[in-house]
């Protein structure tokens, strides 16, 4: 069984089958008691696919469900109340969430017709919906995602579709740090598995869609946001809701501290840029045969360059990153493929961080 400080990762393009190896690790049919009432939380925030990189995969979804069930678990629902503007059963039509339904026999239920309870938390007394307090085994699928408020969100902000559409109104009238952070001392999922397979960089109804092609499962959910944070190119301590929830004793941050098991690496190749970011953000990118896991935490760096107007300097001088760069040199790369590069990120693939402070780094010495 995997403990509280623990990350299991996966890269790869097979979704059902890094799936069933995530969970497989994680020993998760272990945690879970006999006969106990599951309740699996995805992220359907908006009525759009998977795809666009705002909401849950649902093979991921099938594939937990088909776990679960070979492990002799049945009583399994999904649950999730979609954003004020949106329709949860749209969602769950257009997202596939039916199919999944009359496919394995599993209700899906809509928070926003929940009965409600009032529940104080901290300072805060909020709406929660019923079916959300009263699992037996709680089991969160939130996705590496931006947010144009909160700059990521993951498994602390999935706990917002658990709400009233009031509530979730009120969440906004405080400014979603602090009642995210505080929700989250009442809401505790027993078991978080990330879709990061293709998470929007900077909001969260999607359009910006970067192939990460990465799945990863924690217990912690401080732990998990910090390293969603860390792959969008963010210190934990950046984002207020993390910072304030790791005070208030929900989680860890220290991701220095954190055990990180990598089940397999990714070597499929960057196919198909279709945002139009993305794309812009590739200017600054000369790729010859990259890994879509690699190439992906130097997009997620170069968005944070871009949001503080620093992109000019690399459109001119371009990052190289691929396997057709081994034993080649060159100025500047990333990833271990550019080894060879007076100046490159090592790693396979590089952490997100490390490209931010090398890239960072080269900006200095140019400017000096």
């Amino acid at each position: 069984m995997m403990d509280k400080e623990e990350l299991i990762i996966t890269y790869g393009t097979a979704v059902a089958k890094m799936t069933q190896q995530v969970l497989e690790n994680a020993d998760l049919a272990s945690m879970i008691p006999k006969d106990a009432k599951i309740g699996i939380k995805p992220n359907l925030v908006v009525a759009k696919p998977h795809e666009t990189g705002a909401t849950t995969s649902p093979v991921m979804v099938a594939a937990l469900i088909e776990y679960l069930q070979q492990h002799g678990h049945k009583n399994i629902v999904i649950f999730e109340g979609s954003w004020i503007g949106d329709d949860t059963k749209r969602a769950f039509h257009i997202c596939g969430y039916e199919a999944i339904s009359r496919q394995y026999d599993v209700p899906l239920i809509d928070m926003k017709d929940d009965i409600y309870e009032k529940v104080q938390a901290g300072p805060i007394e909020m709406e929660i919906g019923k079916t959300a307090l009263n699992m037996d085994f709680f089991i969160s699928m939130p996705v590496l995602k931006g947010h144009c408020q909160t700059m990521v969100t993951g498994a602390l902000k999935n706990m917002k579709g658990c709400l009233s559409d009031r509530e979730k109104r009120h969440f906004h009238l405080l400014g979603l740090h602090k009642p995210i952070a505080y929700v989250n001392t009442i809401l505790h999922p027993d078991f978080i598995l990330v879709d990061g397979l293709c998470g929007d960089l900077d909001f969260e109804e999607g359009g910006n869609p970067v192939p990460m092609n990465r799945i990863f499962c924690g217990l912690d959910p401080v732990l998990v946001d910090s390293y969603i944070a860390s792959t969008m190119g963010y210190a934990p301590e950046e984002i207020g809701y993390i910072k304030l929830a790791a005070q208030l004793g929900v989680g860890t941050s220290d991701l220095g501290a954190a055990k990180v098991t990598v089940l397999g690496n990714d070597h499929s190749l960057v196919q198909n840029l279709r945002s139009r970011k993305v794309k812009k953000l590739a200017l600054c990118v000369q790729e010859k045969e990259a890994c879509s896991a690699c190439y992906a935490n130097l997009i997620q760096a170069l968005a944070r360059l871009d949001d503080q107007n620093r992109l000019s300097y690399f459109k001119k001088h371009p990052i190289c990153i691929g396997q057709g760069f081994k034993g080649k040199e060159g100025s500047m790369g990333s990833g271990s493929c550019t080894s060879g590069f007076d100046h490159h990120v090592p790693g396979c693939p590089p952490r997100t961080s490390d490209i931010l402070n090398i890239l960072t780094e080269e900006l200095r010495q140019h400017n000096r």
